[in-house]
């Protein structure tokens, strides 16, 4: 059992604002307060109380006859034979069963059937946290949670998560999150680098339903396509290209052309590796070690948290259409729809995207805000899967884009598209 002693020494943060006020006034000392995640060793200090949702803590009698409450209790609460409570004489709202709590649900995925399932998702960033909340309000009822990093301030303009989770490890925020939508949700939650820890992978991987690998970086990548296919594993990969300007989904299912058939053989390569701060830019020769941490800002952002929902709703549905194959439900169409196993979207007519069309023109080029789904064929030569059918080449991929309605594709080029050096993370 991983152990807070684990993970170092304790972390804290406290309000700029506050300790200002501190500095600037004349007092030599001054109580504050301390607020600790438990069992993390995360401790968020401030000089007045937080008015947070659990305040002091009260003492509860639960009684089922009049007369039999405890006569020290704060809060006495009657429980009548029907199920219903009353607090002091106030009707207590009881969160509903499983069945009831995504009733809305019904109709349009087979909540008996999701509840049972279990979704691995690796990398819990602005892609992988969003998505895990995702799948448990559509009524997904398993996962685990796999990251190794802790919720740092660069995070939040797109994270799922808040300025009271700083310092905490992702898993066990993340995982606080699905139980905020669904507390019936079993959560397995794994702090570890999945690189490092290949046996943990290999099991999870043989446990799920469904993998998501929203990490940003090619070793996980690597590592967890090799077992998908190994294990005959569904699998979704999703990246967000440099800044979100755009960015593609990939699908791998079985039997089918794996993660390597679309990058090449030779895409294993930690220079390749996408960037998420100014260390990983560094250590990839992104950035000269000339250039100032202030100026390496430049190279690290990866746009807003509304250009990668996109990406990220993409995901989401290719899981549940997938966790929900054979089933009667309202998404079922669907699965006529995502046939393709590769799908890319550009946010702006940036970089890569720069001679794609814009929202508005449909008899020319690729429009921005707009999906293309791809059939990318099985390479021959793929170190992984090893089938013998040809890589699609340029040709090929132009023609599917082709079928997907008219304009002419004369000017795209498949180095213009699937670009790695930006994460969803």
């Amino acid at each position: 059992m991983i152990t807070e002693s684990d993970f170092g020494k304790p972390v804290y943060y406290i309000d700029g604002e506050q300790l200002s006020d501190f500095v600037a006034s004349s007092d030599m000392t001054r109580n504050g307060f301390g607020y600790q995640w438990e069992n993390e060793g995360v401790t968020h200090l401030h000089f007045s109380p937080l008015d947070h949702s659990f305040g002091k803590a009260l003492k509860v009698s639960f009684a089922k006859e009049d007369g039999c409450h405890l006569p020290d209790a704060d809060v006495k609460v009657d429980i009548a034979a029907d199920g219903s409570a009353s607090a002091d004489g106030t009707d207590v709202t009881i969160i509903p069963s499983r069945e009831n709590l995504y009733k809305r649900n019904k109709g349009l995925i087979e909540l008996d059937i999701l509840s049972n399932k279990r979704a691995l998702i690796i990398g819990l960033g602005s892609g992988g946290s969003p998505i895990a909340v995702e799948l448990a309000k559509a009524g997904v009822g398993q996962f685990a949670l796999a990251d190794f990093d802790r919720v740092e301030l660069h995070n939040l303009s797109r994270h799922i998560c808040s300025l009271n989770d700083l310092g905490r490890l992702k898993t066990d925020a993340v995982a606080d999150c699905i139980r905020g939508k669904n507390p019936y949700a079993i959560i397995d939650k794994l702090p570890i680098d999945v690189s490092k820890n290949l046996d943990i992978l290999e099991d999870e991987i043989k446990k799920a339903d469904i993998v998501l690998c929203c990490t940003d970086n090619n070793s996980s990548r690597f590592h967890t396509s090799e077992l998908l296919v190994k294990h005959k594993k569904v699998g979704l990969f999703g990246r967000a290209i440099t800044r979100a300007e755009g960015g593609d989904v990939f699908i791998y299912r079985p039997g089918q052309p794996c993660y390597f058939c679309l990058l090449g053989s030779d895409w294993y390569d930690q220079s390749d590796e996408e960037i998420t701060n100014e260390a990983s830019a560094r250590r990839a020769g992104h950035i000269p070690a000339y250039v100032s941490a202030e100026d390496a800002e430049a190279f690290v952002q990866v746009g807003l948290g509304a250009d990668i929902e996109p990406i990220n709703n993409m995901m989401v549905k290719l899981a549940l259409v997938e966790l929900s194959r054979g089933t009667e439900s309202g998404i079922s169409s669907l699965e006529d729809e995502f046939q393709a196993n590769y799908y890319i979207w550009a946010n702006r007519r940036e970089r890569q995207y720069t001679n794609w069309g814009s929202f508005h023109n449909t008899d020319g080029m690729p429009t921005i805000m707009k999906w293309y789904g791809i059939n990318i064929s099985k390479d021959e030569n793929c170190t992984l899967c090893g089938h013998k059918e040809a890589l699609a080449t340029d040709e090929t991929y132009l023609e599917s884009l082709k079928a997907m309605g008219s304009g002419d594709f004369s000017g795209l080029n498949l180095d213009d598209i699937p670009g790695t050096d930006s994460p969803i993370e």
